[in-house]
């Protein structure tokens, strides 16, 4: 598998990249949003996060902080739902500002989301939206993107770890995190 590096622009031109230091993927689905509703939020696209599924996910932000200290990318949907979750990984674990990625919107392919991971970065954290990340988890193990199945809730994580030469390696699963043990795992000691 080859990885194409792009940035988070509408610009789709993919520029190849050379050996890839290891690097680590961590994928999250955005936390509890509103229900569809077509009379309140007739785009889908615009539907925001609800006040429990904020303050839970700010639990499970910190308790991500705490297995993923660093990060050196933080890339969301633009969609209100993932980009505020990225902003509360933002302000919970200290992660780097987040940037807005089209190529994480809701309705995209995984295979325009690989060109993401670029050589430069150790870890990159994708925040957005089911079945899309999944694919994504799935390309990356398998090569392709309906190989493997995961069940991502909303505020859960998965993290990938793809090895130095990535030309046609795969990438390995470290772990898979409902937003329960990742909030546990962001309550103060004793709590």
């Amino acid at each position: 598998m080859r990885l194409r590096l792009r940035t988070c622009t509408a610009d789709t031109r993919a520029v190849e990249t050379g050996n890839l230091s290891s690097m680590r993927v961590l994928l999250v689905r955005h936390a509890i949003a509103a229900n569809r509703h077509p009379a309140r939020w007739p785009d889908d696209s615009q539907r925001p996060l609800t006040d429990a599924g904020i303050s839970k996910f700010r639990s499970a932000a910190r308790g991500l902080g705490s297995l993923v200290p660093n990060v050196d990318r933080l890339l969301a949907s633009p969609y209100p739902r993932a980009f505020d979750t990225a902003q509360i990984l933002h302000e919970e674990a200290a992660w780097v500002a987040p940037e807005p990625c089209p190529q994480l919107e809701a309705e995209r392919r995984p295979e325009e989301t690989i060109g993401l991971l670029a050589n430069d970065a150790h870890v990159v954290a994708l925040v957005g939206h089911e079945p899309l990340l999944s694919a994504i988890a799935s390309l990356l193990l398998t090569g392709t993107s309906d190989t493997v199945r995961f069940t991502l809730k909303k505020g859960g994580a998965v993290l990938l770890e793809l090895p130095g030469d990535a030309g046609d390696v795969f990438a390995n699963l470290q772990w898979s995190l409902p937003p329960k043990v990742l909030r546990a795992l962001g309550r103060p000691q004793g709590a």
